[in-house]
């Protein structure tokens, strides 16, 4: 068994560029064979500031079935970071899993920042 099966890990291999510059889809993840993915947040790192850019992040197919808009007018700066996730309050946020195939992508739905942003998935996996 390997850590993501057994801990909230870091599921990207490697940060991913996410462009702000213009509007769009930036893969995250594909959830492997056999392995059901549960995400947790999305770290994503400023590359400059990300003026009033909005995005959404779920299943290639919806796309906001993770995160609904989020506008990150308050990152500003170069190195300025967001934990990008479903906000529990007294009602529990509804959140889904994710099956062996599903992609899981950021969209930018309004682009008015830089384009050298990047973005980490954050959750775990289990067996199918």
């Amino acid at each position: 068994m390997e850590l993501n099966e057994n801990a909230l890990t870091k599921l990207t291999q490697s940060p991913v560029t996410v462009s702000l510059a213009g509007t769009g889809q930036t893969t995250l993840y594909t959830v492997p064979a056999g392995k059901i993915m549960m995400p947790f947040a999305i770290g994503l790192v400023a590359g400059a500031d990300c003026g009033a850019s909005v995005i959404t992040a779920g299943r290639s197919t919806a796309l906001t079935d993770f995160l609904g808009s989020q506008t990150l007018s308050n990152i500003d700066a170069s190195g300025d970071m967001a934990w990008l996730m479903p906000i529990p309050n007294a009602t529990p946020v509804l959140l889904k899993t994710y099956a062996a195939g599903v992609i899981f992508q950021i969209d930018v739905t309004t682009a008015l920042g830089g384009a050298t942003n990047y973005a980490d998935l954050f959750g775990w996996l289990k067996d199918a």
